[in-house]
């Protein structure tokens, strides 16, 4: 197990695609057992894709494109700079409110930094705003979208781990209203203190906020339909995905009236392209997976952790700096993919719920796509916008800052997670 161990850590900083880092240095572990045949590792790589419930992966990633093309983006710009355009840093505030409301369509943070810095970052830089402050809101922002429903992480985490992707939407609603009032924080004190302009002079009317609801109330109906749908049995996840892509194409051809057929093939090709890189990760990780039990992997590191203490809290505390660091360096799915096997486990003995762990995990891993080497986010937004990543970095502290303060209220006060999911689905 030591050679595959370095093997990856080789071919990962050699930079080598994450999908073949995981497979080779997988395969690897074949050769050096003979009793093993190679066609066990074919077996694991289909037999990780035949889940019902990660059928909704594809749904929703589809889905959430075909809401971007459909002029629903474009109206939940407008819902959030009515709602805080008055405040110092009117746009900066806007993407962060927007982060939130597109969590219930896209699903994923890059997806939403990636769309936001095309969308806004333009008029962000041409109102004044340094480009590390505009890079950094737009890319942490869109970790807002790791637990407002329907996250992908969260399907991914509930698969891998057997856990309620019910549970799991429902849980993730207050943590991702907190990180979206926590970042406003530094937001509105950065602005204040620069001196950033506001958009509107004055706060909204009560109708100025009415006319821009019933504008986006299509897409802002569609979690709520989600949650609903799954609570009393209407669908499945799987189900729920299905219906997402259908709700889509129904809203933008025939409400809203802007996805054209031009718009929806390409949003087909965009989808494929996506799906597949998720696939092929998820096939690699299945002979990962079937490899680390087979040699013990999860017992030995069980018995490490547990041999440290059994303190929940203090068990707790250990992972989530293990998952920090790795999120760093892979990949978030990897990392779902990877660790929950090892750590769900050894949680749960010692009484933590799932669900609460899966969406500490899915935060930090998450925040992984912000921040050096990997930062996926971090790379496509400076991209698109031209930015230094050193600069990016500095600017960016504030906001680690204050995920990290959600990730510690979120350890210690479970209740953030469970008690809304506790109260729609019982205990």
């Amino acid at each position: 197990m030591t050679v595959i161990i370095v093997l990856f850590v080789v071919l990962l900083l050699m930079g080598m695609p994450i999908a073949f880092v995981i497979g080779i240095s997988s395969l690897v572990f074949f050769l050096g057992k003979p009793d093993l045949a190679l066609g066990i590792a074919a077996q694991k790589m289909v037999s990780s894709t035949q889940s019902f419930t990660f059928l909704a992966v594809p749904f929703f990633l589809t889905a959430g494109n075909i809401m971007n093309a459909s002029g629903i983006t474009e109206r939940l710009v407008k819902f959030a700079k009515t709602l805080t355009g008055h405040m110092r840093g009117g746009l900066a505030q806007v993407s962060v409110i927007l982060s939130a409301l597109m969590g219930g369509i896209s699903g994923s943070a890059v997806a939403d930094a990636s769309m936001e810095a095309r969308f806004l970052g333009p008029s962000m830089i041409k109102a004044g705003y340094s480009k590390g402050f505009v890079a950094s809101v737009l890319s942490y922002g869109g970790l807002i979208t790791a637990t407002i429903p329907p996250s992908l992480g969260l399907i991914v985490f509930g698969f891998v781990g057997d856990v309620s992707v019910g549970r799991l939407f429902v849980a993730g609603i207050v943590p991702g209203l907190l990180m979206t009032a926590i970042l406003m924080i530094p937001t509105h004190v950065i602005s204040k203190k620069r001196n950033y302009r506001v958009e509107n002079k004055r706060p909204p009317h009560a109708g100025e906020v009415f006319k821009a609801l019933q504008e986006s109330f299509w897409a802002l109906l569609f979690p709520l339909i989600l949650i609903v749908g799954i609570r009393f049995g209407f669908f499945t996840t799987s189900e729920a995905g299905a219906f997402a892509i259908v709700y889509a194409m129904f809203v933008g051809k025939f409400i809203y009236k802007d996805l054209t057929l031009k718009k929806l093939i390409g949003v087909i090709d965009t989808s494929v392209t996506d799906n597949g890189v998720i696939l092929l990760i998820i096939t690699a990780a299945g002979i990962f997976g079937f490899v680390s039990a087979y040699s013990g992997m999860p017992a030995a590191i069980a018995k490490v952790i547990t041999g440290i203490t059994t303190n929940k809290y203090v068990l707790l505390i250990l992972i989530t700096v293990f998952l920090l660091f790795m999120g760093m360096v892979m990949e978030s799915t990897v990392n779902c993919l990877i660790f929950t096997p090892i750590f769900l486990p050894i949680l749960k003995s010692v009484g933590v719920d799932p669900v609460h762990f899966g969406i500490i995990m899915m935060t930090l891993v998450t925040m992984g796509c912000m921040t050096p080497p990997v930062g996926t986010a971090m790379y496509s937004v400076c991209q698109i916008l031209d930015c230094p990543t050193e600069e990016y970095m500095k600017e960016g502290m504030p906001y680690i800052i204050a995920i990290l303060g959600e990730v510690i209220l979120l350890v210690f006060i479970p209740q953030i997670c469970l008690f809304l999911p506790n109260i729609v689905f019982g205990k």
